[in-house]
């Protein structure tokens, strides 16, 4: 997510499942050559090509349980946020959201490699946050579109409504760059590490609720 200049002036739209797939498409565009997904397949034309399904599976599940949306019908940016108690996903919701499809497609090593990853995540998450909150499990801007104000549309509104029910809300980053746009807007880090068997950083930050 880079810094941003511009701000649209329609506000976010709620995802509906006929956009779960173009969606997960634009998230795995912006995505694919960050840190994190380098570590989980090294090589570029088959991260290019796979991390989609994880995607798909993330906006599936955010759409169905949380609340996912859009910048605009023309999908330049997507952010999927879940209630606490929906954070984590039960097999029997990966699989009614389409894990099987991605582990087939990811391989075995992979969904290995991504499912460790994801309990330590899990830990984290459970151990920094055990009050209710928002979680922002994924904000992407397609690369056409980045810089033009589009991320801000989709996090500041629901700022604005956590604010004001005084909700906190969760999030994890692995670059730099995002680590300060978010503390930009209010959050915090409560833990920084090292992936296990990587030299991928982690930061799990936490933005309380903020008075007007």
């Amino acid at each position: 997510m880079k810094s941003e200049t511009e701000q649209p002036a329609q506000s976010p739209i709620r995802l509906t499942r006929a956009q779960i797939e173009p969606a997960a498409r634009l998230l795995a565009r912006a995505f694919a050559d960050e840190p994190l997904w380098q570590y989980f397949i090294p090589d570029m034309e088959r991260r290019h090509q796979k991390i989609y399904y994880v995607f798909r599976l993330m906006v599936a599940y955010g759409v169905r349980y949380g609340e996912g949306y859009t910048t605009s019908p023309d999908l330049e940016g997507v952010a999927v946020w879940l209630p606490s108690e929906h954070a984590k996903m039960s097999l029997w919701q990966q699989i009614q959201c389409g894990a099987i499809p991605a582990f087939v497609n990811l391989g075995l090593k992979t969904t290995v490699h991504i499912s460790a990853t994801d309990a330590y995540i899990e830990e984290t998450h459970e151990r920094i946050a055990p009050f209710p909150h928002m979680y922002l499990s994924v904000i992407g801007v397609d690369p056409a579109h980045q810089g033009q104000g589009h991320a801000s549309a989709l996090l500041r509104p629901m700022f604005a409504r956590l604010d004001e029910e005084g909700l906190p809300c969760y999030l994890e980053t692995h670059t730099i760059p995002n680590l300060e746009i978010y503390q930009h807007y209010g959050f915090e880090v409560r833990e920084e590490a090292t992936f296990p068997n990587s030299d991928t950083r982690y930061w799990g930050m936490v933005r309380e609720p903020q008075m007007p």
